[in-house]
């Protein structure tokens, strides 16, 4: 089975090209800074963080998602695979690749959670009428009775 979830934050803008032909595809390709769990000890005394810089790339509907919302620092949750492939460069050098192909990206946090951030800010869909200032929708009491689950 060849499955990945990531989460992190992108380095850089998505970078979104277009196949020609009769049916244009979106491409996109970015890079994901993935915190690791673990700190590592600097010379100096104290703690490091470390992430390690995942290459991503999506297709079609994921990649149009990644040209209207993908900006340097935005924070997102990626599923999908793992896939390696090979080149031969302009100087006849055989190059190897590994790409995770993004099946789906999701936003991994509210604008507001990222909006005071170095990052920058991810664009949030607006809340629905009736929401609170969490972001969740507010329920009436007595409604229980009409749920079709208890």
């Amino acid at each position: 089975m060849n499955r990945v979830i990531l989460m992190g934050r992108l380095t850089r803008d998505a970078e979104v090209r277009y196949s020609q032909g009769e049916n244009a595809t979106a491409v996109a390709r970015f890079t994901l800074a993935v915190d690791r769990r673990f700190r590592r000890s600097n010379p100096t005394g104290g703690d490091e963080q470390t992430a390690d810089f995942i290459n991503c790339v999506a297709f079609n509907k994921t990649a149009e998602f990644m040209e209207r919302f993908g900006r340097k620092g935005t924070k997102f949750v990626l599923e999908g695979r793992i896939q390696t492939g090979s080149y031969t460069n302009k100087d006849g050098q055989r190059v190897y690749t590994t790409d995770v192909v993004a099946d789906s990206v999701e936003f991994a946090e509210s604008k507001n959670a990222s909006g005071g951030s170095e990052y920058g800010s991810a664009p949030s869909a607006p809340a629905p009428s009736g929401a609170a200032g969490d972001g969740f929708m507010n329920i009436p009491d007595g409604i229980d009775e009409e749920l079709p689950f208890n």
